[in-house]
């Protein structure tokens, strides 16, 4: 009975989350007539496939998913390949640079991206990076990566050190300790980082607008914004649609790994 309240509180928050998706399905599978009543309802009268037709037939959402997905998958690899050493030597060594590169981390966090936006296409376009998915990488991982390294460092410091000196007394050297013993413990941490390093990239719609022009390049944030006219006004149908069928991926993705990514964040809280 004292788990009453607990599973009710659960629910309200599943609730809470499901509550866009729902929505979103229902106003994709609702005709324009039905969209524009003043009385809403959750339950399409007369369900149709029309809105998902008119959304792959007006933009390329097929060509814009896998440009999405390209760069997600990308950034998140090339944030964890950099942020995975970089942890270690935060966790393991002291010292004044230890200190000054964590409070560096969390400095860069508190600065709005935008007032960097436009240094950071200077940047780019001296680099002849603009309008290229490889850009857009770069920009992903550099802005991805304090955080993954904050997250990663907390669960470096969660394996025991007496792990390694167990490794060493055996007779294996640092580099080989580190493979061998440290690396596998990690598993669940990486899981967890390669997960919000791909939502991130994923989702991201800012950086995109300002690095990517030419339609044949845009990532699939960039295409939704084509289903809202110049006036401001969005077809919703279409519009929720394609956004419905952009959260599949991400849907996938953590379906794939959750078990993993549940045990990461409880190994990481533990002394992160």
């Amino acid at each position: 009975m004292r788990k009453i309240p607990q599973y009710v509180a659960l629910l309200a928050y599943m609730v809470f989350l499901a509550f866009p998706l729902v929505w979103l399905l229902s106003t994709s599978l609702k005709t324009p007539q039905e969209m524009a009543s003043l009385d809403p309802a959750w339950i399409p009268a007369e369900p149709t496939l029309t809105n998902f037709a008119d959304a792959f037939g007006e933009q390329d959402l097929v060509g814009a998913g896998a440009r999405s997905l390209v760069v997600a998958l990308a950034s998140a690899l090339l944030t964890v390949t950099v942020a995975l050493p970089a942890s270690y030597a935060l966790a393991r060594y002291r010292g004044t640079l230890k200190q000054v590169a964590l409070g560096w981390v969390l400095v860069s966090q508190v600065f709005p991206f935008i007032l960097i936006i436009i240094p950071l296409f200077m940047v780019l376009r001296q680099l002849d990076l603009t309008n290229t998915l490889v850009g857009l990488v770069v920009v992903h991982v550099t802005f991805t990566l304090p955080f993954a390294l904050w997250m990663l460092q907390g669960y470096v410091r969660s394996v025991p050190r007496e792990l390694e000196e167990a490794a060493a007394v055996d007779g294996a050297g640092r580099l080989r300790a580190v493979i061998s013993v440290v690396a596998p413990l990690l598993a669940p941490g990486v899981v967890a980082t390669l997960l919000f390093s791909f939502i991130s990239s994923w989702n991201e719609f800012l950086f995109a607008l300002v690095v990517l022009k030419d339609p044949d390049v845009m990532t699939l944030p960039l295409t939704l914004v084509r289903f809202t006219g110049p006036e401001g006004v969005s077809r919703l149908g279409p519009l929720a649609a394609a956004s419905l069928m952009a959260t599949i991926p991400s849907l996938i993705f953590f379906a794939i790994i959750q078990r993993r990514l549940r045990s990461g964040l409880m190994a990481g809280a533990v002394k992160g």
